[in-house]
């Protein structure tokens, strides 16, 4: 069963990798190389489980397999929430050495009847590792037991970590939502207007910088996949009239299941910076009016858009000046690959280079549009290299992720986290804002003359 199904997913004709194959090229697929069992930390398909299907808050979310597996991936991303916490508890069977010995089913299905005894929670994800996929648990039969048993959905992840990388997992997670949650109930009410966001996970609360907007347009949010979701939010995801796709190479595959099985046209969209964002409320208003919502949408998200650009053209203008000309380095990759360069662009800056890792081919088209031949592409830009374009002034500021930061303070260049580990959510006009003025901050901290000025001895 669950080799067909990776089989399936490898052959996912909207990938990006595989969209423009043929039947016989599209069985390589585009799932990525099997990693070794114990050397797969930090991207690997149990990881994109995790990070796909634990923004679902009110859920428990149990790693059957070694408390380090539970451990690395315990909140690798500051998917923040609005209400229940029980996503952020740890829950792990702690296999040890006798259980792979004897088999670690009865100590699963007696954690299952923990949480649900003491949490009691409306759904229980439980998590298939490279430990307990060896020794061959089967954790869908005992799932259908404990479903049975405690009258709630006990659904089984199975996605280990050597069956394929990070975004494997995504995918697969994916298939989860739509094989045991999506279209499991029924909502009490539908409108013209109910939309779904897949592929938003609210990292540090990037989904709520987006919702008032949907709010003030009429546009009913029915789910968010998976950022600050409810369970039962998810199962009536079905029922919306358009999807945005916010994050392509993570869930591809859910978009284009909802569209076969329940007619949900959708589209792919960013909500980073003020020109994707702008253009992300338009499409989602002409989608919407065309499936039959009132014409009158188109009006009110034109007159949103004037009023919102107009008001961060307004907070910004005294630091845009100093903007104006200034060199980013972007490495970050996926949708962060194009959209941001956008969103700096639109304040004067120039991109001289951005990561595309994670990034699908019409990423990669879009970001070297925008940043033409004076932008380059990077498949991976090695910290060696990174380091020399950043001591050389190529560029200002680098934007990348945290394990990158002390490259840019090494070279004494200032840097901005704008990865998922980061604290300060950059989706939509507020958003852009705020990493704006943090640029700015950053660029005129006195401290950079500081660092860069030799010390009394050496002259």
């Amino acid at each position: 069963m669950l080799q067909h199904k990776l089989q399936h997913l490898f052959e996912e004709p909207a990938c990006a990798t595989n969209r423009a194959k043929d039947d016989k090229a599209r069985k390589k697929g585009c799932g990525g190389k099997p990693l070794t069992p114990g050397n797969a930390a930090g991207g690997c398909a149990f990881d994109g489980a995790k990070i796909v299907l634990q923004p679902i808050t009110d859920a428990a979310h149990l790693v059957h397999g070694p408390i380090a597996c539970e451990g690395n991936s315990w909140d690798s991303r500051h998917s923040k929430s609005s209400g229940p916490m029980l996503y952020r508890t740890g829950f792990t069977t702690d296999m040890r050495e006798l259980d792979v010995v004897y088999g670690g089913e009865k100590r699963l299905y007696k954690a299952i009847k923990e949480i649900a005894t003491r949490f009691d929670p409306p759904a229980i994800f439980v998590y298939q590792t490279c430990v307990t996929a060896m020794i061959g648990d089967d954790i869908v039969k005992v799932c259908k037991a404990a479903t049975e048993r405690f009258g709630r959905p006990v659904i089984p992840v199975n996605a280990p970590g050597f069956i394929g990388k990070k975004n494997f997992g995504t995918k697969l997670a994916g298939e989860v939502l739509l094989d045991y949650v999506i279209g499991t109930e029924e909502p009490e009410i539908t409108t013209s207007t109910d939309i779904n966001l897949i592929g938003e996970y609210n990292v540090s609360g990037d989904l709520w910088n987006v919702k008032p907007l949907l709010s003030r347009l009429g546009i009913r949010l029915l789910a968010s996949l998976t950022g600050d979701a409810r369970f039962h939010e998810v199962t009536k995801a079905h029922r919306a009239r358009v999807n945005m796709m916010v994050c392509s190479q993570a869930l591809i595959n859910v978009a284009r299941k909802m569209e076969e099985r329940w007619g949900i046209p959708w589209f792919e969209g960013s909500f980073y910076g003020v020109p994707e964002t702008s253009t992300s409320l338009r499409t989602i208003a002409k989608m919407l009016v065309a499936r039959g919502a009132d014409a009158a949408l188109i009006d009110r998200t034109e007159a949103l858009i004037v009023a919102e650009e107009a008001r961060v053209a307004a907070a910004l203008a005294p630091i845009l000046p100093v903007l104006q000309g200034k060199r980013a380095l972007l490495y970050s990759g996926g949708v962060k690959s194009w959209s941001m360069i956008a969103a700096l662009q639109w304040a004067g800056m120039t991109v001289i280079g951005t990561s595309v890792r994670k990034a699908t081919e019409d990423d990669k088209s879009r970001a070297s549009a925008l940043m033409g031949e004076a932008g380059e592409l990077y498949e991976n830009l090695s910290q060696r290299d990174m380091y020399a374009k950043l001591k050389n002034g190529d560029a200002d500021i680098l934007l990348s992720g945290g394990r990158t930061q002390y490259v840019a303070l090494k070279a004494k260049v200032p840097w901005i986290d704008s990865n998922q580990e980061r604290h300060v959510a950059y989706a939509g006009y507020d958003g852009t804002i705020a990493l704006l003025k943090a640029i700015h901050k950053e660029l005129t901290s006195p401290i950079w003359a500081q660092v860069r000025t030799p010390p009394p001895w050496e002259d």
